[in-house]
């Protein structure tokens, strides 16, 4: 039967051709933004899933650096405490020369002041300290949040490093003006050496568990990302290999409605 009304192998060629173009149109999509998941309509559990990958790659990349600011702060610390230490060996030097009880009045008045300026130094360092604007020393715990972005998997590690002043060593009320002065100041310096090393002891306790914590959110960081790449990344080569199968198809569709426009234009012979 020959119609002129309704073709019906026009209407299916330009179906067919439709398809082609959205297909090819998404292929260039996919090319130009590096993804196969565009829009919710491209594949809705694919989205879900790379969007919840994303946020705990963002919530462990943050953690991975509050860690790495925890790990300075510590290490600050740390370091401020080491130049105490040597501060404190100092004083013991000090003070087991003043306990010999053979220095002259001036000796000994030489000897204290010298002590004092040590403890003066101390209480300085615990006071000036700081890291990005924040006493390094406090009573205040310096605190580390880290987590994966799910309830489950966070951590808090907590380190308090005190406050560092001649008195809180115990060290305010000793002189070395007398040899039973010098020599319980000893006694003092030797406990206050004891706190800070404990306290170093501490510090160094949590510098490797941050440093440990930051190992491991990197690797999950990397495993994530790989994941999430798996789930939403074009495969470029399957994409050019696609969109050249959709050129070819959109070419012989256009040839294939062409020849069906042509054959309906032969119609009109019949009335010639």
């Amino acid at each position: 039967m020959i119609s002129v009304l309704n073709s019906v192998s026009q209407l299916s060629t330009e179906n067919a051709l439709s398809s082609t173009q959205a297909s090819l149109q998404n292929s260039l999509l996919q090319l130009s933004t590096g993804l196969k998941i565009n829009s919710g309509a491209d594949d809705p559990a694919g989205l879900s899933i790379a969007a919840g990958l994303g946020a705990n790659i963002a919530a462990l990349t943050q953690s991975s650096q509050n860690a790495s600011n925890g790990v300075g702060v510590l290490q600050t610390a740390d370091g401020a405490l080491s130049q105490v230490t040597s501060l404190l060996n100092q004083a013991v030097t000090i003070a087991t020369e003043a306990s010999n009880g053979q220095l002259t009045t001036a000796q000994a008045t030489a000897a204290n002041t010298e002590f004092q300026s040590i403890l003066s130094e101390i209480t300085q360092i615990g006071s000036t300290t700081n890291f990005n604007g924040t006493s390094v020393f406090s009573a205040t715990p310096i605190t580390v949040f880290t987590s994966d972005g799910t309830s489950g998997g966070t951590t808090t590690t907590s380190t308090t490093t005190g406050t560092l002043s001649s008195t809180t060593l115990a060290l305010n009320s000793t002189a070395l003006t007398t040899a039973t002065g010098a020599a319980s100041a000893l006694t003092a310096i030797t406990a206050a050496i004891n706190t800070v090393s404990a306290t170093r002891g501490a510090i160094g306790a949590s510098v490797n568990q941050l440093t440990a914590d930051s190992g491991v959110e990197n690797t999950e960081i990397t495993n994530l990302t790989s994941a999430q790449n798996n789930v939403q990344n074009a495969d470029i080569g399957s994409v050019v290999s696609k969109m050249t199968q959709y050129n070819v198809l959109e070419q012989t569709g256009m040839a294939a409605l062409s020849q069906d426009n042509s054959a309906e234009q032969n119609v009109l012979k019949l009335l010639q």
